[in-house]
């Protein structure tokens, strides 16, 4: 008896020591739930801010903003050509920047149709090197530019492992994806500074916010893209200029593969009709955006979620693709 009274007085005497270290964790984990919660709710915020809020009051005076003139590249297909025509409905003269010279006479002629606009284009093959920089800057040097969109890249033609992406496309993923955004700044940079107002967007990827297996060399140029962005929008903000990395997952173009269970879910996957119109909403308002409500949702849950899982995740939706992709090329 003697015996079971000693054990309860010393289990009292533990619980008593234990019970502030109990006390403090639970302190603890209430400030950490807390914290969470009020970030959660804060990215909800935001994104019902940037992408619902901006469409109820009346749009943007673009032209007032940052100038008469919008340079894209990558501007006959995709995000880019929507890009452009969102662009010339809100006013915006457009340079329409690709290397197909009868796709870019077309584009340029229905947009200036279709919108009332003065447009011109340049002929240039992003994956031949510096020295085609030389016509370009000569191109834009009397122009008053206002907005640079760098939506020009190179995509796998499906995901694959590193080692089966070839060598010249894995130097063009490099040399365009990297090179023609930076260059395309260099170049129209100094005159935004200059009149102090510009806009420059460049387009990432979704897929950079964490690695992405099977889509290595890709989600890292993206990833150098979208670091380049904010960084130069910390250099240059005080001098009037807007600086935005746009972040999107899957949209319905051409680089997006053949996917056809994900062309099924249109609010998950937009047309680039959709995607540009909501995208160009976000101009002036956010720096760094995916550009559209769904998307904002993944890179949200994207953020969250530990590393291991994006990878699995990642990992089954490229097989799928892949597998889809190559029996369709059978």
């Amino acid at each position: 008896m003697a015996a079971v009274d000693s054990f309860y007085l010393l289990y009292r005497e533990i619980a008593r020591s234990c019970n502030c270290y109990m006390e403090a964790l639970a302190l603890v984990g209430a400030w950490y739930t807390a914290r969470k919660s009020i970030t959660v709710i804060c990215d909800f915020y935001s994104l019902i801010r940037l992408h619902f809020i901006p469409r109820l009051g009346s749009r943007a005076d673009l032209t007032k903003q940052y100038g008469r003139w919008a340079v894209v590249s990558g501007a006959t297909d995709g995000i880019g050509k929507a890009y452009a025509e969102e662009l010339a409905s809100r006013g915006l003269n457009v340079i329409l920047m690709s290397r197909n010279e009868e796709k870019l006479r077309t584009v340029a002629k229905d947009i200036a149709d279709t919108y009332q606009v003065e447009t011109d284009i340049i002929v240039v093959d992003f994956s031949r090197g510096r020295e085609i920089y030389v016509p370009v800057a000569e191109a834009l040097r009397d122009k008053d530019i206002g907005i640079l969109v760098n939506n020009v890249g190179v995509f796998h033609p499906y995901p694959q492992y590193f080692t089966q992406v070839s060598e010249d496309k894995l130097w063009d993923i490099i040399n365009v994806n990297i090179a023609a955004a930076s260059l395309m700044i260099h170049i129209v940079l100094p005159g935004m500074v200059e009149r102090k107002k510009g806009a420059i967007v460049t387009i990432s990827s979704g897929s950079c916010c964490k690695p992405t297996p099977q889509l290595a060399a890709f989600s890292a140029s993206k990833a150098y893209l979208d670091h380049l962005s904010r960084a130069l929008q910390y250099e240059y903000a005080s001098k009037g200029i807007f600086v935005q990395s746009l972040l999107p997952f899957y949209v319905a173009t051409n680089m997006a593969g053949p996917s056809s269970f994900l062309h099924r879910c249109p609010w998950l996957v937009p047309s680039p009709k959709v995607y540009a119109h909501h995208a160009v909403s976000t101009l002036g308002i956010s720096k760094r955006t995916t550009g559209y409500w769904s998307h904002s949702i993944q890179f949200l849950f994207a953020q969250y979620m530990p590393e291991w899982l994006w990878v699995w995740g990642a990992n089954i939706l490229n097989r799928s693709l892949r597998k889809e992709a190559l029996a369709c090329k059978a």
